[in-house]
């Protein structure tokens, strides 16, 4: 084997252990319960519920 040879071998050996230790191991697993994000869809309107039909009645009615 050449010096160059060597010197080729020994680099390949280099760029194989950091790819080992960068893409050695797997990253940990996540849960599916982790994956989700739950929140309205839009922010609750206070006017939305305070419709009172008796008071329509009052209002409109007499």
């Amino acid at each position: 084997m050449s010096h160059a040879e060597k010197d080729q071998q020994e680099s390949r050996d280099a760029a194989e252990e950091r790819r080992h230790t960068r893409f050695g191991a797997l990253p940990e697993r996540v849960r599916p319960e982790e994956m989700v994000e739950e929140r309205p869809a839009i922010a609750q309107d206070p006017a939305r519920n305070a419709y009172n039909d008796e008071e329509w009645m009052v209002r409109y009615g007499l």
